[in-house]
């Protein structure tokens, strides 16, 4: 299950974990600004939210991967 809400400056997403395969794990927190994407999740054991902060080029390189075989790429831009 995920969320999405629309706030003044940021889209976030909530992804829920509702598998069955095991332990469920904490919600992942999705900030998506203007600039960056934000990754959040609480730490269990410390109850501590580690961050993750993605530039719009990571992100834009993660889409890809995403779809792509092992190996080692470079993306680039169109003029």
């Amino acid at each position: 299950m995920f969320t999405i809400e629309h706030e003044f400056d940021a889209t976030v997403i909530t992804l829920v974990d509702e598998g069955e395969d095991g332990p469920l794990l904490e919600d992942i927190v999705i900030n998506a600004f203007e600039d960056c994407v934000t990754v959040e999740q609480v730490d269990p054991r410390t109850d501590e939210v580690l961050r993750i902060t993605l530039s719009t080029t990571q992100i834009r390189d993660l889409a890809a991967a995403l779809n792509l075989p092992e190996g080692s790429y470079r993306l680039e831009r169109k003029a």
